[in-house]
């Protein structure tokens, strides 16, 4: 197609002008954008076509990877780099006079994700084409994100995210492939020739409409699929034409509430009906897809569904999807006839679980009335299953009546979707070493007991062709001028770099490229903030979901440690520092929203005084997604990972700053540890408390956090702050984080491990005054960054759970 910048040219001016009817003078950055995006999507789709026909023949084993986010970012760029035709593209926009990042800026972040999960989901789906994997994506088409943030006098407010405003030129709608979803109604039992059958009847159908999205492979002819499902009414011809006005307004009613499950990523749960549609989108995820995956099963591959485990895998990513244990019991049962030994042997073999989280309050758990009442028929599933899973406890374990209630996916009038994706798998991973054996030790260990072949780890990875080709091409470009090409696709081999580590040449390179991204982001801080930053001071960021574990508090109060220090001396020797965050806070997180405020009042207070020289500055970039993250990581020095211990299942953030050459300060945690042996402790900033002793503390007590507010009278001073007027004329505005920290016991160790923290950031200081030493350390990280591509994980993933196998598209 684009064989050369002339051939791009020519067809670009011709597709201009067919799709909007305007000349290049006349036509607006978004009709650029449309053209470019239009011409790449039909170029991919001669091989998404043939994807599709290649894998039927073959027959091979292919994985659906079932996921209530994918944090895709935009895709015009990162497709052109997986096609080889970015230069030529960019050749060719030069000469006619258009800027390719302009169009590029164009492109708004799918809204179809929050944070890490999210884009972990969308690292897999490129790493499963561009290893030439059977597998495709199955997600929801929110109408909204989760919400744009814009910062108002320093306080997050959430705004509708229509990022669908624009048509979304990647999708394809398959209006005929729509299936029926239903909830609600009631279930009648009924014999037919001796069999007990069930009818659900009076339910309330839902039609999933997909719309799909293809999934480009790098360097390959792979195009896979992301299937995005859109909540629509079922429409009639007397439902559009009634003359009856009460019958009309209760079809306006049932539309409104039909389009409101694909509305909205993460519907405040904090009430009823919060939950209640929670519960409906996840449900609506799982029946759909599935539906779709066993229609095309049974019209393309024609095999028993018996044999569905060697045909298919169903991946459960978090608790959100594992409603679809039951739903293929459903099916398997009430549709096809199946007894229920021989669905529950077919659905256990098919299905597989990734856990990611230690945290209990996100291991969800419905109400047995709301769950009962919405999916009554997934119920009486659920229960058989709980049934049977507990008689066969009280025969391994008779008597340990504790146990047993500890294991059951029904308890204490709820049920625990967890427990249910896990008796309902083959394979339970945990994302990081540490993550996996706190399941396997702790969290989980009466289940491991039970199942210990099920368990295995699957260390999180990050896609290094968006993380580092795409993000931080100078670099990326350095990178291969020393050591070839074959990183790109065997990203292991990055660490030949090891060698280059003292050279002197290559040093100077680095950072040249990490100073031209300070620059580029100073500028980008500038136009959005107002607020001029030193691109020569430390760039320390923490960008992340904000949570209480993830502890930007402790980050928070460390800069105003440093602040209260340069107000008493000025002269202070410390290297200057700008510390820059970047987080949304769940809309009833209200105790998150109070640190996005203290953030922002802190930054107030430090970039406008002028006796500390200008030496510390402080930016909270509002509405953080994946484009800003493009920004900001190839910019960073220093990277913050500085969770409680033991609460981080792995990250991937720490990853993707580490293959950008940012040294990590960071608590043994999640992929931490991980990064920590494969550096050299040398080459990262370890403080705190360790997993085990947070455990322990958890276990035995033993930690009295005013004890050390009433002995370090740095930690008295911070708190104190919040509440003298240091931080504005309204005393009690932070009076919720002074009072969960000293009367909740400080959770998450905060106080705990500010001292050490505090300590390890004066060798950070130290260290950057050696620069010759820092980059040397930033080269070691970007060598031992490869064991950290998806396509590591990936092909984990294929070897050991899936059992999958590259299919060549030619």
């Amino acid at each position: 197609m684009f064989s050369d910048k002339e051939v791009f040219k020519k067809e670009f001016i011709e597709t201009l002008e067919y799709t909007s009817s305007k000349t290049l003078d006349e036509a607006s950055p978004i009709n650029l954008y449309n053209t470019l995006g239009t011409m790449i999507r039909s170029y991919v789709s001669k091989n998404w076509i043939n994807t599709i026909k290649t894998y039927q023949q073959s027959g091979e084993k292919q994985v659906y990877y079932f996921s209530m986010e994918f944090l895709l970012g935009r895709l015009l760029q990162s497709n052109m780099l997986n096609l080889n035709i970015l230069n030529i593209v960019k050749e060719g926009l030069d000469d006619l006079g258009v800027n390719i990042d302009a169009i590029v800026e164009q492109e708004h972040d799918a809204g179809l994700g929050n944070g890490g999960l999210g884009r972990l989901a969308a690292c897999f789906l490129d790493s499963i084409a561009s290893l030439q994997l059977p597998g495709h994506g199955c997600g929801i088409r929110y109408k909204y994100g989760l919400f744009e943030q814009k910062l108002v006098d320093g306080y997050q407010l959430e705004l509708p995210d229509y990022w669908l405003k624009e048509d979304y030129v990647w999708e394809v709608r398959r209006t005929d492939r729509s299936v029926h979803v239903r909830f609600g109604g009631h279930v009648e039992m009924n014999q037919d020739n001796g069999e007990l059958t069930f009818e659900h009847k009076n339910y309330e159908t839902v039609l999933a409409v997909p719309y799909d999205v293809p999934i480009v492979g790098f360097d390959n002819n792979t195009v896979n699929t992301l299937r995005l499902w859109s909540a629509e009414p079922v429409i009639t011809g007397y439902d559009m034409y009634t003359s009856d006005r009460e019958n009309y307004y209760k079809f306006l009613n049932y539309k409104r509430s039909i389009e409101t499950i694909s509305e909205f990523l993460y519907p405040d749960d904090s009430h009823f009906e919060g939950k209640k549609l929670r519960l409906k989108q996840q449900y609506f995820l799982v029946s759909a897809g599935l539906q779709s995956i066993l229609q095309s099963y049974k019209r393309k591959i024609k095999a028993s569904l018996r044999d569905l485990p060697e045909k298919i895998v169903l991946h459960i990513n978090d608790t959100h999807p594992a409603l679809i244990v039951p739903e293929l019991m459903r099916i398997l049962i009430d549709e096809e006839g199946f007894s229920w030994e021989d669905a529950w042997r077919i659905t256990t073999q098919t299905c597989a679980y990734t856990n990611h989280t230690t945290l209990v309050e996100a291991l969800e758990k419905w109400p047995i009335s709301l769950f009962k009442e919405l999916l009554p028929r997934i119920y009486m599933i659920v229960e058989e299953i709980n049934e049977r899973f507990c008689r066969d406890l009280w025969l391994k374990y008779p008597g340990e009546y504790n146990r047993i209630s500890e294991l059951a996916i029904i308890a204490d009038e709820q049920v625990r979707m967890a427990h249910l994706a896990i008796v309902g798998s083959f394979s339970v991973n945990g994302v990081a070493k540490l993550h996996t054996d706190i399941l396997k030790e702790r969290e989980m260990n009466n289940f491991y007991q039970v199942y210990p072949e099920k368990f295995n780890n699957k260390t999180n990875g990050i896609t290094h062709r968006r993380w580092l080709m795409s993000a931080n091409p100078k670099l990326a470009s350095h990178i291969t001028d020393a050591i070839g090409t074959r990183w790109i696709k065997q990203p292991r081999d990055l660490i030949g770099l090891l060698k280059y580590a003292n050279d002197s040449s290559f040093q100077e390179k680095v950072s040249q490229v990490k100073l031209d991204n300070k620059i580029a982001l100073a500028k980008y801080i500038k136009a959005q903030t107002g607020i001029v930053v030193d691109e020569h001071s430390i760039f320390d960021v923490q960008v992340k979901r904000l949570h209480a574990y993830k502890r930007q508090l402790l980050n928070v109060f460390h800069i105003m440690e440093l602040y209260n220090l340069l107000r008493e001396n000025p002269n202070l020797d410390i290297v200057p520092r700008t510390f820059i965050f970047g987080a949304k806070a769940a809309p009833s997180y209200f105790f998150a929203k109070e640190i996005i405020k203290l953030i922002n009042t802190v930054a107030n207070v430090v970039n406008n005084d002028p006796h500390i020289q200008g030496k510390l500055k402080v930016v909270f970039l509002e509405n953080y997604g994946v484009s800003i993250a493009e920004k900001i990581i190839p910019a960073a020095d220093v990277s913050e990972q500085i969770s409680t211990a033991s609460k981080e299942a792995s990250g991937t953030g720490n990853m993707k700053f580490m293959m950008n050459g940012a040294l990590t300060i960071g608590t043994l945690d999640g992929a931490n540890v991980e990064i920590c042996d494969m550096v050299g402790r040398d080459n990262i900033f370890i403080f705190g408390l360790t997993s085990e002793e947070v455990l322990n503390y958890y276990s035995h007590g033993g930690y009295v956090a005013r004890s050390i507010y009433n002995n370090d009278p740095r930690v008295r001073t911070v708190l104190d702050q919040l509440m003298d007027g240091f931080c504005g004329n309204d005393k009690v505005e932070f009076k919720d984080i002074y009072y969960h920290i000293l009367s909740n016991n400080d959770e998450y160790f905060v106080l705990k491990d500010f001292d050490n923290y505090v300590e390890t950031h004066q060798k950070v200081d130290l260290t950057y005054r050696d620069q010759k030493d820092w980059v040397k350390k930033s080269i070691v990280n970007i060598a031992h960054s490869g064991k950290f591509s998806s396509d590591r994980t990936i092909g984990e993933y294929a070897t050991d759970i899936w059992g999958i196998r590259p299919v060549i598209i030619k």
